[in-house]
């Protein structure tokens, strides 16, 4: 039974109009951060950068997504989300275009400190959109709308990689795109929900404390869990290709079939992460995902042929895709316990971030100790980290609307009768 059922339709219609342009955000991230990233080799000839210093440049835009990622929940916290997404989104395009005639090392440096803090307030004010949008709908939905970031990823690397190829110049493509997704988030901004929807906090000064608010353990564990997630997917992307090419003598050509395949299985388990999340529960995907992705890793580092490797990538992208989203969602419902929706996620997600940029290197760091297949069991053991930790992700859900089906964990959690239905904007 749809949690809304017997409600006006025009008020169904702005509810699924809400998720459109939140996906549309999700997707344009995406769609501009893996188009920077599939155009880095010409930025770094157009300024004839040393390897040394792109990766300072590097290093500014991921300092930079993070300071972004705690601003933007304090931001989202006091003005709301909706205002927060789309200046971010703004942008984050301006930053890309600047990206493509920045004439020097310094100034490159601020553009991409630009690119990565507008990213990451995206990051947190879209997710705490996501967060209000699945609240109406009293369901999980939150892993569709990371299914989206990851098809804008996939789309914009595709893209991007062609019109490199073509050798489209940097200000047409950057600035091209820039001015159409700028057109995008301004034309759908009237759908997204309204500041009212992002948190149940009264505003002025207890909002105000709301955006400080002390991590409690849930937050603590959850960051954990986002953590181990992101940091895994980090390693995938940075030393899959390397190892099936130096362990398993794959060949370059073969060699990025792997992390291919991991994105790909990762895009699919997001898409279909809602409705599995609506039968067995946050808690149980969140275990079941991390046992997958060390179930699947145990196989890539065992086996010496290929295409079970890609079986032990697929898997592994299977059990990761669903645990950073669910771990999201289940941050998004602390506001119930005195901490504003963009501040609990902006607390985890930044968490998840870190993990992200501490993954490659740590691997790295092991592989010269240990060699790649024993450094990359790190993995998992964070993956088994996380499904020991899946407990936090239960403690708080998406309210439900009388009558919606409720997981079992759930029914078992809680002795306090069902939360009125959540109206519309």
């Amino acid at each position: 039974m749809e949690p809304s059922a017997g409600r006006p339709l025009f008020l169904l219609s702005e509810r699924r109009r809400a998720r459109l342009a939140v996906a549309l955000y999700f997707c344009l991230n995406g769609v501009l951060l893996a188009t920077w990233a599939a155009r880095i080799p010409a930025v770094q000839a157009r300024l004839a950068l040393e390897p040394a210093t792109l990766g300072i440049v590097l290093f500014s835009g991921a300092a930079g997504a993070l300071a972004g990622m705690s601003g933007g929940g304090y931001l989202a916290a006091r003005y709301g989300s909706r205002r927060v997404v789309i200046l971010a989104t703004l942008s984050l395009c301006l930053a890309l275009a600047l990206a493509a005639i920045a004439p020097s090392f310094p100034l490159l440096i601020i553009v991409l400190a630009l690119l990565g803090a507008s990213s990451g307030a995206m990051d947190v004010s879209m997710n705490t959109q996501g967060v209000a949008v699945e609240r109406l709908y009293g369901r999980p939905i939150l892993n569709s709308f990371h299914a989206c970031y990851s098809l804008g990823s996939l789309g914009g690397a595709l893209v991007g990689g062609l019109l490199a190829g073509w050798g489209l110049p940097l200000l047409a493509h950057f600035g091209g795109l820039a001015l159409a997704s700028a057109i995008l988030a301004l034309g759908t901004a009237p759908a997204l929900l309204p500041s009212s929807n992002d948190q149940s906090l009264p505003a002025g000064e207890e909002r105000a404390r709301a955006s400080f608010a002390r991590p409690t353990r849930a937050t603590l564990a959850l960051g954990v869990i986002a953590f181990c997630a992101l940091f895994s997917e980090g390693a995938m992307a940075d030393w899959s290709a390397l190892y099936l090419n130096s362990n398993l003598h794959s060949g370059p050509g073969l060699a990025p079939s792997g992390y291919a395949t991991f994105s790909i299985m990762m895009m699919v388990s997001r898409g279909f992460g809602d409705a599995l999340t609506l039968r067995l529960g946050a808690r149980r995907m969140v275990r079941l995902g991390g046992l997958l992705a060390a179930c699947g890793l145990l196989l890539v580092l065992l086996t010496p042929w290929l295409p079970l490797a890609l079986v032990g990538f697929a898997l592994i992208g299977s059990g990761l895709g669903v645990c950073f989203p669910l771990t999201l969602s289940a941050a998004g419902s602390l506001a119930s316990q005195g901490q504003a929706t963009s501040t609990a996620l902006a607390a985890v997600a930044t968490c998840g971030y870190a993990g992200l940029m501490a993954g490659p290197p740590t691997i790295g760091f092991a592989a010269s100790l240990l060699g790649l297949r024993l450094a990359l069991g790190i993995i998992c053991l964070l993956c088994l980290c996380a499904t020991v930790l899946a407990g936090a992700v239960g403690q708080s859900q998406p309210p439900s609307p009388p009558g919606s089906f409720q997981p079992e964990e759930r029914r078992e959690s809680s002795t306090a009768p069902a939360p009125p239905a959540p109206s519309d904007p």
